[in-house]
């Protein structure tokens, strides 16, 4: 009886360092799957973010560059325009619009049709008379038509540029009595004297270099169309000796940002062909933009720093207001010179913006808190140009 009591208790502890061992595996088990539970979260978490990066990713590349809700990423429009309009149109029925309206347009009378506007009153007419043939001018009752008035279609025209040469005759004078003393008309101080360029040529190539970004070289390309040899390297020598001319303007327009109360900033990377830099250091072209409506001032400065060493030099004597995309180089220099600094609400846009463009296509167009954001900033937008309006309006009366 003793032997089988025993038998059993030592059974019962056997069976009780079984469960023992069991429920440690148990436990094991469960921390593994807890650790494998987690895993798989934070992968799932990895696998979104980068099909969101990679939506962005593709419709910065691919998709529209206009950043509007009501209007899905695509580029269609990019090579097809005139073929969807054309089609668009065959569809509707409706006649394809030929007739292009200027800017500056004269405003319909109150009370008028809608319809096309008119051509802007501003450009030059030049009358092309169409007459009925002398032949014609009889009628079937044998009367000569006489004129009673005519009809006036208006086309817009385009006359290419005209390139001229200014002869600068300087006027010679003489004293017939000792034909000693001879006078001779001053020429006019030359802003490049030892060139052949005339002002006005000088002008469209800075501004169809640095307005209308048209590089050197196609320029000599259209001027070669015309006869002229205008090699790229000649205009390049001109553009650099320009600078230094104009140096005393653009300093007087440096001095009227600082001493503006606000000024917008920002640095974008720009490529230097020979820098004293590694091949693969960035270089930096600064902008810096100021002034009232219709006096606005943009300048541009090179430095090879992103660094606040850059900005503050760019902000040296600035007062009031700066603002930026946020970079750390303004805050820098926003404590040393007591100057404040707010950020782009166009940058912060662009950030919501990306948020909609991460979410998958089908869900793209519901609305979210991204979107609400955007309607709202959009609502500013229009508060600012109704502003900017009025602004331009009270400057030019």
């Amino acid at each position: 009886m003793l032997e089988s009591n025993l038998g059993a208790l030592n059974t019962a502890h056997e069976d009780a360092a079984r469960i023992a061992v069991l429920e440690g595996e148990l436990e094991q088990l469960r921390r593994r799957d807890a650790e494998r539970s987690a895993e798989l979260d934070a992968r799932e978490r990895r696998i979104r973010l980068l099909e969101e990066a990679l939506r962005i990713l593709q419709s910065h590349r691919f998709g529209s560059s206009r950043e509007k809700l009501h209007v899905a990423p695509g580029q269609s429009e990019l090579f097809n325009e005139a073929e969807t309009v054309a089609e668009l149109n065959e569809v509707l029925g409706t006649e394809v619009n030929l007739k292009a309206t200027p800017q500056r347009a004269d405003k319909a009378a109150a009370g008028t049709k809608a319809g096309r506007k008119a051509i802007a009153a501003h450009l030059p007419r030049v009358p092309v008379v169409h007459d009925v043939p002398e032949a014609e001018r009889l009628c079937a009752c044998g009367v000569t038509l006489v004129e009673i008035g005519s009809d006036v279609t208006e086309q817009l025209d385009y006359v290419p540029p005209k390139i001229q040469v200014l002869q600068h005759v300087r006027k010679k004078y003489a004293c017939p009595g000792c034909d000693q003393c001879v006078k001779t008309a001053l020429l006019p101080p030359q802003i490049l004297p030892r060139s052949n360029a005339a002002p006005g040529l000088l002008a469209h190539l800075v501004t169809s270099k640095y307005v209308d970004a048209m590089p050197l070289y196609r320029q000599e390309t259209i001027f070669a169309r015309y006869g002229v040899s205008l090699p790229r390297a000649t205009q390049a020598a001109w553009i650099i000796v320009l600078a230094e001319k104009i140096q005393p303007l653009i300093n007087l327009m440096d001095e009227r940002v600082r001493s503006s109360g606000y000024i917008r900033i920002d640095e974008t990377p720009v490529q230097v062909l020979k820098s004293d830099r590694p091949a693969e250091a960035e270089h930096w072209m600064w902008v810096r933009v100021a002034g009232p409506p219709g006096q606005r001032i943009i300048l541009f400065d090179y430095d090879p720093s992103r660094g606040p060493d850059a900005a503050g030099r760019l902000l040296d004597g600035a007062h009031g207001i700066i603002q930026s995309d946020g970079h750390y180089a303004y805050d820098h220099i926003a404590r040393q010179s007591d100057l404040i600094h707010c950020g782009c609400v166009a940058h912060l846009r662009h950030k919501f913006f990306d948020a909609i463009k991460a979410l998958p296509r089908e869900v793209r167009k519901q609305p979210t808190a991204a979107h609400e954001a955007v309607r709202r900033i959009d609502e500013l937008y229009a508060i600012e140009r109704k502003i900017s309006t009025m602004m331009r309006i009270a400057v030019n009366h």
